[in-house]
């Protein structure tokens, strides 16, 4: 398996993914761009689907797109590792991130805000 940075997308490309991307992130309360085969978007996945949270993945290994949507995801947050995950719109981080925010008692509150899990 070649390493992603091996295909080289053009200015062009990468502005439509980023435009791509963000489309997706707006339009869904919590988005968790990840790898079928990570151990760390697992954990996320598991957590999110653990809280009650109704959540998007898109899995970059699985479609024909994926190299142009890690580059424009690097492009947009800076961050080029999976899980790379958004809550409300907002980017939230890798599974650090949302373990962490967990852990402080601030990831519930974001996912209703953001309005992925039913008030109680």
């Amino acid at each position: 398996m070649g390493s992603l940075l091996t295909k080289s997308i053009s200015k062009e490309q990468l502005e439509m993914a980023v435009s791509k991307v963000k489309t997706i992130v707006n339009s869904n309360p919590v988005v968790v761009f990840s790898k079928t085969y990570c151990g760390y978007c697992k954990r996320v996945k598991q957590l999110l689907t653990q809280l009650g949270a109704t959540y998007k993945v898109i899995e970059l290994d699985e479609g024909t797109d994926g190299d142009e949507t890690q580059a424009a995801l690097a492009e947009w947050t800076g961050q080029r590792t999976v899980p790379n995950v958004f809550i409300g719109g907002k980017h939230i981080g890798g599974c650090d991130s949302v373990l962490e925010k967990h852990q402080a008692g601030h990831l519930l509150p974001l996912l209703s805000e953001a309005g992925a899990i039913a008030s109680k």
